[in-house]
């Protein structure tokens, strides 16, 4: 089973606006809700890809109790431990000419639903897989992934890691099978600039060198480069495509590389399986249905 962790989720409400103005009553051309969080952006495109996935998490109040409607809807399976109070955060996105965002803060996650999730963890073992995306509860200190992490490695469990900062460079040391930072994220993590692709390829091998067992490294437009447990370099350019969403594009990728991976066993297949995954979520309002993703790795480059 293929487990996805988001501590945070959250109903993405969509509004388009041709022409927003601050100040003013701004009227709506269409709007659109959906589920929102890293996991479970993830857990959605491999559900669609035909694998089977449990996201895990918290909810609390009304909001929680569509967040895991519409997830049936999606035919994922769920298990958002409930949180005492307040309610599940709301992601307000005006789409116009430029895309506007208002991000909830979301209900208090206390010391002892974590200790609940772990719990839940601690139950998995060797053939199952861990998504471990986006950031973390305000009650949890930086070291929540590496704590589960190491937990996973202890059960045998292969660990993907797709965060950013301090959250990520203290589970590098507990041998994750994939991160997937993006180029900034990855100069940001060792504060140094990457302008070529050399460059970035010998900061995923200083990833590597961190623990990391692969690492992926998107490149927006450019696509995407691995550098695998055996320290080969994968690239891929982008499919072509015209680019309208940038939300769950990066996740995508995520599930479209285990798709690859667990289908062909092959690093580089997996590679292109994540990029084709990413640019179809890229070209569409939402996230890209398997028909898309299938038509892009068919094509080839």
């Amino acid at each position: 089973m293929i487990y996805t962790v988001t501590c945070n989720p959250s109903l993405d409400y969509v509004v388009a606006v041709e022409d927003f103005t601050v100040g003013s009553v701004n009227r709506s051309k269409g709007e659109e809700i959906f589920p929102g969080g890293k996991g479970i952006n993830v857990s959605i495109v491999l559900q669609r890809l035909g694998l089977e996935t449990t996201i895990l998490g918290f909810k609390a109040g009304f909001t929680g109790d569509e967040i895991e409607r519409l997830l049936a809807l999606e035919h994922c399976h769920t298990k958002l431990l409930p949180l005492k109070s307040g309610f599940s955060r709301i992601n307000v996105k005006v789409r116009g000419a430029v895309e506007t965002a208002v991000n909830g803060a979301g209900p208090n996650v206390e010391v002892d639903d974590l200790a609940a999730l772990v719990a839940i963890l601690d139950k998995l073992g060797p053939d199952d897989w861990l998504v471990l995306s986006g950031s973390r509860p305000a009650s949890a200190t930086d070291h929540l992934y590496g704590d589960i992490a190491s937990l996973m490695k202890q059960r045998g469990v292969r660990c993907i890691v797709d965060a950013t900062g301090e959250l990520l460079r203290l589970a590098l040391p507990y041998e994750p099978f994939l991160v997937k930072p993006n180029r900034e994220e990855l100069e940001e993590l060792l504060q140094e600039s990457l302008p070529k692709r050399e460059d970035v390829a010998d900061g995923a091998r200083q990833l590597r060198r961190m623990g990391a067992k692969n690492v992926l490294v998107s490149l927006g437009a450019e696509g995407a480069l691995l550098v695998d447990e055996k320290d080969i370099v994968h690239y891929h350019r982008a499919p072509k495509g015209k680019p309208v969403n940038t939300v769950g594009a990066g996740d995508s990728m995520v599930a479209g590389f285990l798709k690859g991976y667990l289908t062909e066993q092959d690093y580089d297949r997996a590679l292109w399986w994540g990029l084709c995954a990413g640019s179809a979520t890229a070209f569409t309002m939402h996230l890209a249905d398997r028909k898309a993703i299938e038509t892009f790795v068919a094509r080839g480059e």
